[in-house]
């Protein structure tokens, strides 16, 4: 049997901004997210990642060194080699060199472990040479060279062992100081190849529409919505234009890009972060939580783009936790007009 040779690189720090609120860690924010008691988030990714890959036997890793990739393999009992060496303190650069001797060494896929700026990494050292396989780990997740979580991640990986062809997906680029200014400015960066698998990938940002007609929808929605709202619950609004609008109908300033808790028509916190959520819970006892769906995949949590649910086959979550992904599955009612609302599926 000739095994393929499949690349394996993990951002070791990618998602610890999002616990913590900081939106990222470009730019050795994830020192700051420590500081604030964020805990790594890729390392339960990547093991996900490992144990859905059914047809490991029939590859040969190729590994970054360390907590990028190597201490992964170690319990697994399947065939890998490191490649390249880093320090104790890992980089973008890394990242780009690692990949760049893969190539060398003639890997034929890279699964890489990460957000966006991990996408842009492996991009600068890849571009279009062999195909990749996004595992969504960062808080900026919106290039569509991304599975839908580990478990689909994992699938990709057989059906490309099983010789699936590949096409031109997007790499974007998303800046992140304006992110955390609640600005959300999003460019195209490159492209890369990935195993042709729909079932599995997400679909790339869809920007929301601001025509007449979706002002008026949102307009409805937030009606109701705050027309519906209980006095002495706390109701914690996401993120997005639909929220936004809520926001706007109850007269309260909303961060666009953050999480926001309000009770009886007033705002009680700004752009909270995990601990400031679960502190405010424990508080007011009664709580509900407000999202629309983002993404033109539809993640109710996981990801971070709005669309249209006219447009989504399904809504999805993608919460890093198994058990709690799978609490949130089955169909659920959503508000899509004034006292109208839609009998929705939510997949994990």
């Amino acid at each position: 049997m000739v095994k393929k040779k499949v690349g394996l690189i993990v951002n070791p720090i990618a998602g610890m901004g999002g616990s913590v609120g900081l939106k990222g860690t470009d730019g050795g924010m994830h020192l700051k997210a420590a500081e604030l008691g964020a805990k790594p988030v890729a390392p339960a990714r990547t093991e996900s990642l490992l144990t859905h890959i059914g047809r490991g036997r029939e590859i040969d890793f190729l590994v970054a060194p360390g907590a990028m990739g190597e201490a992964y393999l170690k319990a697994t009992g399947l065939t890998y080699e490191v490649v390249g060496e880093v320090g104790a303190e890992t980089t973008a650069e890394d990242t780009r060199r690692v990949a760049s001797q893969m190539l060398e060494l003639g890997v034929e896929l890279i699964a890489f472990v990460g957000g966006d700026g991990t996408a842009r990494n492996i991009y600068d050292a890849v571009d279009r040479q062999c195909p990749v396989i996004g595992v969504p780990s960062g808080v900026k997740v919106y290039s569509s060279v991304f599975a839908l979580n580990p478990r689909a991640a994992a699938a990709m990986v057989d059906h490309f062992i099983e010789g699936v062809e590949s096409s031109e997906q997007e790499v974007l680029d998303i800046d992140e100081d304006a992110f955390r200014k609640n600005i959300l400015d999003a460019r195209l960066y490159g492209y890369m190849l990935v195993p042709v698998d729909a079932a599995h990938l997400q679909a790339g940002k869809e920007g929301s529409s601001q025509g007449l007609s979706n002002v008026e929808n949102q307009h409805e929605i937030a009606e109701y919505v705050v027309e519906s709202m209980e006095d002495g619950v706390l109701y914690l609004l996401g993120p997005g234009t639909t929220v936004n609008a809520i926001a706007n109908e109850m007269g309260i300033e909303k961060t666009l890009l953050g999480v926001d808790a309000v009770c009886s028509g007033k705002l009680v916190a700004s752009d909270l972060n995990e601990a400031g959520l679960l502190e405010l819970m424990e508080e007011y006892g009664r709580a509900r939580i407000i999202v629309t769906p983002l993404g033109g995949n539809g993640f109710v949590f996981g990801r971070g783009n709005r669309q249209k649910l006219s447009k989504l086959p399904c809504l999805r979550v993608d919460s890093g936790d198994d058990d709690l992904d799978r609490q949130l599955s089955g169909y659920v009612d959503v508000i899509v007009g004034y006292k109208y609302s839609k009998v929705c599926r939510v997949e994990y």
